[in-house]
């Protein structure tokens, strides 16, 4: 269906919400067209399709349908660079439920959300053509056929050239996350944000669910483990094996402890020197974040990290190649009436967004 080419007002430069036929090509679809040489997935042939967010010049950003950041809802993989993807699954989950409405809470407040991330300096979508993807399918109750369907929707993504930045769901996400994207990329470093470990061998003798993720993950050699860190574990634990257990699978760990002891730059600078020049995925829990902050989570832990200190670990990522992120474990239910749980999950999307973005730019 055609869609027609919209220019924005307040003598702001034109742009695309949406495909742009081949023969109605204008001075300002050349130069985005030329833009677009360098993006993340470089050596794809991009057509002049761009997917952007809608003007809130043009229409307000409480109006519209639910999408991230007012994103088309579409599956263009051809001409995305990168796509949010929600996985509404948290059947993985050890003791609250509700993880599954995480993805529509994040879309909802995600309006607030501007396109320029001053902190990065980077217009987000003059550098990257992003779309909303809608939800991978799961199987709600069955955690292994989720895990199948889950990797499939993800794995097409992948193999697209574009960066999914996944919204959760409960972090047993993560799995069939590394699966899809090792298919592709091979052995990932991880980067974690969370205040547990997620290397238990199993839990009430079942070997998947979010407790276990990373331990399958490092056994099915998904994880490049001498450069992966997890990052902010902290909170009572059933006994020292807990944490032992990410080291002796390889993983480097940095309790809140430890951070506290040194100093947040100075964790930045190990998670630099941990992953190196190795791809990455990322993984954002949000109980990472302190319950004052962040309530609506599973399995809160008090004496954790502000919000402001959240952007600056992300921001500190800066130069890493990301192959995918995700952002997990948002309960709605157990949020305040002012969503700020999904508020700090949407911004964490944004700065995930925006590292993949300044990535780009650096590399065209």
């Amino acid at each position: 269906m055609l869609q027609e080419t919209r220019s924005t007002s307040c003598g702001r430069n034109p742009r695309f919400y949406g495909p742009v036929r081949s023969n109605e090509k204008t001075e300002a679809g050349e130069r985005i067209l030329e833009a677009l040489q360098g993006f993340v997935g470089a050596g794809r042939q991009m057509s002049e399709t761009r997917y952007e967010p809608a003007d809130s010049f043009e229409t307000p950003r409480f109006s519209g349908v639910r999408t991230f950041m007012r994103l088309p809802n579409v599956r263009d993989l051809e001409n995305a660079d990168a796509a949010i993807v929600g996985a509404p699954f948290d059947t993985g989950a050890s003791f609250r439920a509700g993880a599954r409405f995480g993805p529509e809470s994040i879309r909802s407040i995600s309006h607030l959300l501007r396109p320029y991330n001053p902190s990065q300096s980077v217009a987000i979508f003059d550098q990257l053509s992003v779309l909303d993807y809608g939800d991978v399918p799961v199987v709600p109750g069955f955690i292994e056929e989720s895990y199948e369907t889950i990797q499939s929707g993800l794995e097409e993504i992948h193999r697209a050239g574009v960066v999914p930045i996944v919204l959760g769901g409960d972090h047993s996400i993560a799995l069939p996350e590394l699966r899809a994207a090792a298919a592709v990329h091979g052995p990932l470093a991880l980067v974690q944000f969370d205040s547990h470990a997620d290397t238990w061998d199993q839990y009430f003798g079942k070997k998947y669910n979010h407790g276990t993720i990373f331990r399958r993950a490092v056994e099915e050699g998904l994880l490049r483990a001498d450069r992966s860190i997890q990052v902010g574990m902290r909170g009572s634990l059933y006994d020292a094996g807990d944490l032992d257990a990410s080291r002796k699978l390889g993983l480097d760990l940095v309790t809140t402890d430890d951070i506290r002891k040194t100093s947040v730059s100075e964790t930045i600078e190990r998670i630099q020197e941990r992953v190196g020049d190795a791809k990455v995925y990322v993984s954002f829990d949000v109980d990472f974040v302190d319950p004052a902050y962040a309530p609506g989570t599973g399995t809160p832990e008090i004496g954790g990290f502000t919000g402001r200190e959240a952007q600056e670990f992300l921001r500190g990522l800066a130069g890493l190649q990301i192959r995918g992120c995700d952002v997990v474990e948002v309960y709605p239910q157990y949020d305040g009436p002012g969503q700020i749980t999904a508020l700090l999950a949407a911004n964490v999307a944004f700065e995930l967004l925006g590292l993949v973005a300044v990535s780009t730019r650096s590399n065209g």
